[in-house]
């Protein structure tokens, strides 16, 4: 039987059972830093405010789950259960996590810090990078086709690396595309 309730300031240990499916839960203000997420199941849940920080997420399923403030540094979110996965995230801290070779098509990123996150080899189209700071994030391989960088910065990708067609910049975001030419561009 699911949880479905909202949960407020608490930690993983303050749950009845480690094996657990959360159903349209709200979770605000807990704790789960360095916890042990695998095999847990997270459908149509919120995540509001929390700690997140080097968690498991060894087979999690995280299906329709939103990400609203909350502090996620170094988290493999590949490692989570690719069924069914659909993120979102609003004015959230991704620094050091990793969507190594992932399929996120839609993914929403709005007001986050990416700072060195890893989107190597990862599906992005129609992505949304929505005033987002990118600095050192991974793009190698990636395919981002028609996803919107436009109010973002501080990205740098290799355009013959990546699959970028359609995708949306900014004027001031070119230098991050044309870096690896080692131009000066005013």
């Amino acid at each position: 039987m699911p949880f479905e309730e909202n949960l407020l300031n608490i930690s993983l240990l303050d749950l009845e059972s480690p094996d657990e499916e959360f159903e349209s839960c709200t979770f605000t203000q807990c704790d789960f830093s360095e916890a042990e997420l695998s095999k847990l199941k997270f459908i149509d849940c919120e995540f509001i405010e929390c700690n997140l920080s080097n968690a498991t997420l060894g087979n999690t399923a995280l299906q329709n789950v939103s990400f609203i403030g909350c502090k996620l540094l170094g988290v493999h979110f590949e490692h989570a259960n690719p069924f069914g996965i659909q993120l979102s995230f609003s004015e959230s801290l991704l620094d050091h996590s990793s969507f190594y070779q992932m399929k996120l098509p839609g993914v929403k990123f709005n007001s986050c810090r990416l700072h060195f996150v890893d989107f190597t080899e990862a599906l992005l189209k129609n992505a949304t990078f929505q005033m987002c700071g990118l600095t050192g994030a991974i793009f190698y391989q990636t395919n981002l086709a028609k996803a919107d960088f436009r109010t973002s910065e501080s990205y740098s990708m290799n355009p013959e690396e990546n699959i970028i067609k359609g995708a949306s910049f900014s004027q001031s975001g070119i230098p991050g595309l044309l870096e690896k030419y080692g131009l000066n561009i005013e």
